[in-house]
């Protein structure tokens, strides 16, 4: 599959769908509290997106169309998990915690894709500290998002903020294209890379942009479960993102309230 470039008609499409999962995001990120399960935020991410008329893209999906589908609209990752955290039942949110809500929308047969941070009531300043700088990893990433500028501009402003604050980047799982499916090319890298990182950007392009920022080591492992991914140190990570469309001046959240 080819990078695409959005017509103004499925643009406008995303951009509904984009503020209907920043609307579902915004009220789970108001449920998680100390003692509430993974799987409750799960069920209520369900019957959010059915309600507005929409489509979880991340339930039963399987990347590359193999294995078995994820089991959850929502990935729920807590702490040391980067990614793709299974919504549980014994998964109980704690006080303290740092919670990612990771979530990908179907409406009208266009995709989009967000994340957001939560700290779970009095946080450490630790925590508290790789939660602000992830945020400003993508804010800063955003800006270096224009029409003729290449994707290392992203790439090289997301790895120096991250780096100037004592924190790696996760090397082994990318941001991406999105909008006629959940993922899309191009692989959107949070790190400099010459060659993965030449491309052109140009209007009309759709991107899942999405810093995962570690306390310690960048390496990360696949846990047993075959979905959720960990910090190999257990150290925290951070993970926040947003789908954005490029312009000919920079680009629009599309999936911001």
């Amino acid at each position: 599959m080819m990078i695409t470039i959005k017509l103004k008609k499925e643009i406008e499409i995303m951009r509904e769908g984009g503020r209907i999962l920043a609307e579902i995001l915004e009220k789970l990120r108001r449920e998680v509290k100390p003692g509430i399960s993974a799987f409750e935020l799960d069920r209520l991410a369900r019957e959010l997106v059915f309600s507005y008329g929409a489509q979880p893209s991340f339930l039963s999906y399987k990347p590359g169309g193999l294995g078995k589908g994820y089991p959850a609209a929502l990935c729920v990752s807590v702490n040391d998990e980067v990614v793709h955290g299974i919504p549980t039942r014994n998964k109980i949110i704690s006080e303290g915690d740092l919670v990612k809500l990771d979530m990908g929308v179907e409406y009208k047969k266009m995709y989009t894709d967000a994340t957001v941070m939560v700290g779970v009531g009095n946080i450490s300043p630790a925590t508290r500290k790789i939660k602000e700088v992830t945020e400003e990893c993508l804010h800063l990433g955003i800006e270096a998002i224009a029409s003729g500028k290449k994707l290392s501009d992203y790439a090289r402003v997301v790895e120096n903020w991250a780096k100037e604050n004592g924190f790696s980047v996760v090397r082994d799982l990318v941001g991406h294209g999105v909008g006629y499916a959940v993922h899309e090319p191009p692989q959107v890298l949070n790190y400099f890379h010459e060659k993965l990182g030449n491309i052109v950007l140009r209007e009309g392009m759709t991107l899942a942009l999405e810093p995962m920022i570690n306390e310690g080591s960048y390496e990360i492992f696949l846990d047993t479960d075959g979905w959720t991914y960990k910090t190999a140190d257990g150290k925290l990570n951070g993970h926040c993102e947003h789908t954005v469309v490029v312009t000919k001046d920079g680009c629009e959240i599309l999936t911001k309230l």
